[in-house]
């Protein structure tokens, strides 16, 4: 589990708390810069951006929680929602309403309605960084964030991790709080499921780009199967 002095010290917060007080963040001088300069596509202007750090957004009750890399630049830095408005969400979407994760298969806009359910989402980097690459201090400015977003979220039993950035972000952070010796421990392979001796188990997955898509090293089947050993966790943690 996470640390008890993180739990004690983010007892009275909230997801909404949290998610305001990220609203106000300007640590990372790199990405303020290229939110500030990002010029928008054709036709839209820059007042239909959101430009901000993009807050994590879901069910408040999930038991799972999804972490991918950082807000795209046109995409959620321009809707304000995680994987929202880019091909990564366009492909993931319609695949967790089918695992019974949302509601319908098309997130659009922060107020379209939209919801999850039994998941939250988030991104290890709340800001768009240059060429989608955020640097290792940028990450490290950003995981308290992702830290309270876990300790906020008192059902989770289940961490998906899209892509090396986030995944090794997340070891990064149990590896400060003591949970783990060594990250060499839990190498990246799609799929996998490691089982820290405290906290939430983990899955490694292949991040849902539109590059790995077109690849193919990230397709449809590949990403269902790991949303089934994540259902598939959670009965057997119903059972136990």
């Amino acid at each position: 589990m996470i640390s008890e002095s993180l739990q004690k010290k983010t007892t009275a917060f909230t997801l909404e708390n949290i998610n305001s007080r990220l609203s106000d963040c300007r640590k990372c001088p790199r990405l303020v810069d290229y939110i500030a300069g990002l010029a928008p596509r054709n036709p839209m202007s820059r007042t239909e951006y959101w430009n901000a750090p993009v807050p994590g957004f879901g069910d408040p009750g999930a038991r799972v929680l999804l972490v991918g890399l950082a807000p795209g630049a046109h995409g959620a830095n321009r809707t304000g929602r995680p994987f929202t408005g880019d091909g990564a969400g366009d492909f993931m979407y319609p695949l967790l309403h089918e695992a019974g994760f949302a509601g319908r298969a098309e997130s659009r806009h922060r107020e379209d309605g939209f919801r999850l359910k039994d998941l939250y989402i988030s991104n290890a980097v709340k800001c768009a960084p240059p060429g989608n690459r955020p640097e290792n201090a940028e990450f490290t400015q950003c995981r308290p964030f992702l830290e309270e977003e876990i300790a906020a979220l008192p059902g989770l039993q289940v961490i998906l991790l899209l892509g090396q950035g986030a995944f090794s972000s997340y070891l990064r952070l149990l590896k400060d709080k003591g949970i783990i010796e060594k990250m060499t421990d839990f190498p990246f392979v799609h799929g996998r499921v490691y089982q820290p001796s405290q906290g939430p188990c983990l899955i490694a997955s292949y991040h849902t780009s539109r590059y790995n898509i077109q690849t193919g090293r990230m397709t449809t089947e590949m990403f269902l199967s790991v949303l089934e050993k994540i259902r598939e966790l959670l009965v057997s943690g119903e059972n136990r």
